[in-house]
């Protein structure tokens, strides 16, 4: 089958750094769907992992997380699905990737493809919303549908992947006031179509722009981006007893200010349950059905933004280079080969 990958970590404009591959055919777990991939897009961690990791001397490394596609083949215990099935999911770090003709992924971690949308549309989603969920839900404990609950959230870099969808779902799904952070009229644009009440310029002090909006304290806060640099300010933002989750990778966090306001610290990391097996892995099959349903609901919408175009070496230079110029809005997104 066709791939994309690489050899050896790069910078995206040598020739080297991604290159298409002739691989072998998925071997299948007991737990495994093998899926005929229709559309993926890119995240962060794609141009982390091409930009960083070291694959075995003489073996590539294919990159992609977020798919889309048909099922054709099921692992000799697999349960939750059937050949022809359309699914969408996130994939696992520890796994060869989706930037392939077929792919291999447990079907714990698998939700059916919403029937809204095209497969583009839907390859946006499952990534961000995983992590979206899970910082919610999981991680700041924020009640799931309690719409009359009180406070509020600031979400660091609301138009970005995880941003995009993290402010549909607190404003959808909890009675949060939610107030997002953006620099560029477009940007300020997005988010507010995402929903958020309040939107503040992380340019700008944080403490400054939440006293403009007359909250001059929040409960949570979702650090996507830059967390190390707003820490000071996300610690006197926070209220007393609030709690901080963030996603990205500070080289230092001084977590010592948190103790006088006995502040709650959270790390999320999606790829957690499938890295470690947890008991609890299902809970992400579980999830991507309730976005998916969600969506077919009218609740939320897909955060895709750019098609670039079919997946190809190319295709996913323009992607990688999009995301690390820091002006990407939404996702980015490529189908068929």
């Amino acid at each position: 089958m066709k791939a994309i990958g690489f050899y050896e970590p790069l910078p995206i404009d040598d020739e080297r750094a991604l290159v298409e591959i002739e691989m072998p055919m998925p071997e299948l777990r007991p737990r495994d769907l093998l899926v005929r991939i229709e559309a993926v897009s890119v995240n962060p961690v794609d141009v982390k992992v091409r930009a960083s990791a070291v694959p075995p001397t003489g073996e590539p490394r294919i990159l992609g997380f977020d798919a889309v596609g048909v099922v054709e083949a099921v692992g000799a215990e697999a349960q939750l699905f059937k050949p022809g099935d359309a699914v969408f999911y996130a994939g696992s770090i520890d796994r060869q990737g989706t930037n392939a003709e077929f792919h291999a992924v447990d079907e714990r971690i698998v939700g059916r493809k919403p029937a809204t949308l095209t497969s583009a549309q839907a390859a946006a989603l499952p990534l961000t919303s995983i992590t979206a969920w899970e910082l919610l839900f999981d991680r700041l404990r924020v009640s799931y549908g309690v719409k009359a609950q009180d406070g509020a959230i600031l979400i660091v870099n609301g138009a970005g992947g995880v941003g995009s969808i993290l402010t549909q779902i607190a404003r959808r799904l909890t009675g949060l006031t939610v107030i997002a952070t953006a620099s560029r009229s477009e940007t300020i644009d997005w988010v507010k179509e995402m929903g958020a009440h309040h939107v503040i310029d992380h340019r700008q002090p944080l403490v400054e722009g939440l006293k403009a909006i007359g909250i001059p304290e929040v409960q949570y806060v979702a650090g996507l981006t830059a967390t190390e640099h707003h820490l000071p300010a996300i610690v006197n933002a926070l209220a007393p007893q609030g709690a901080l989750a963030l996603i990205d990778d500070p080289k230092v966090l001084d977590v010592v200010p948190f103790k006088r306001k006995s502040l709650a610290l959270h790390w999320e990391l999606m790829f957690t349950r499938p890295l470690f097996q947890t008991p609890d892995l299902i809970r992400q099959h579980r999830l991507l059905n309730e976005v998916a349903a969600l969506v077919d609901e009218g609740l939320l919408r897909t955060t895709f933004k750019h098609e670039i175009g079919p997946i190809s070496v190319d295709g996913l230079r323009e992607a990688h280079r999009l995301l690390e110029s820091g002006r990407s809005i939404g996702k980015a997104v490529l189908s068929g080969f």
